[in-house]
C-alpha cells in the first residue's frame, strides 16, 4: 500500500479533494482498483491460463455480481460508506447498459464509487477489509 500512498501524494489527491469528486469519477477509479484486486486474487489462487482468468474475472466484475456484493455488505458499512454507495447508485447512466439490469448497473456504480472513494481517500486498510468481506461471502455462497 505504500506505493499507492505515494501515488496519491504525488498527484495532490487529498482527502478534502476526494470529498468533492463526482460519484462517476470515484466509480471510474474504483472499477480499475477492483479489476486489479480480482486479477491479483485469481493468479494468487493458481489460475494461469488467460482464458480461465478472463472467465473467472467476469464473474466478479459484472454488474449483477457487484450489485450482490453491495447487498451482502450493507450491514458492515459505515454511514459515510453507505452514503457514497447511495450517491453512486443514484447517478443516471448516459446510456442504458447493454448486458445488465438497470438496477444492478446502478448498484454496481455505487459499489465501484465506494472502492474508488476508499482508495483515493487513502483508507487502504478499510478497502482491504471490504474486499476480504466480499470474497468470504462469495466463497460461502459458492460452496453451497
Amino acid at each position: 500500500m505504500e506505493l499507492l500512498s505515494q501515488l496519491l501524494i504525488r498527484n495532490n489527491i487529498t482527502k478534502e479533494r476526494v470529498q468533492t469528486l463526482s460519484p462517476l469519477v470515484l466509480a471510474y477509479v474504483g472499477d480499475a482498483i477492483f479489476e486489479i484486486f480480482v486479477r491479483t486474487l485469481l493468479i494468487g489462487n493458481g489460475e494461469v491460463k488467460a482464458g480461465q482468468l478472463h472467465k473467472k474475472s467476469i464473474a466478479f466484475v459484472k454488474a449483477k455480481s457487484q450489485a450482490e456484493f453491495v447487498r451482502n455488505i450493507t450491514d458492515n458499512l459505515s454511514a459515510e460508506e453507505a452514503e457514497i454507495i447511495r450517491r453512486g447508485r443514484n447517478i443516471k447512466p448516459a446510456s442504458p447498459p447493454k448486458n445488465a439490469d438497470i438496477m444492478d448497473y446502478r448498484y454496481a456504480t455505487g459499489f465501484e464509487a465506494l472502492i474508488g472513494y476508499l482508495y483515493l481517500k487513502g483508507s487502504h486498510e478499510r478497502l482491504l477489509e471490504i474486499l476480504e468481506l466480499i470474497i468470504s461471502k462469495k466463497e460461502s455462497v459458492d460452496s453451497k
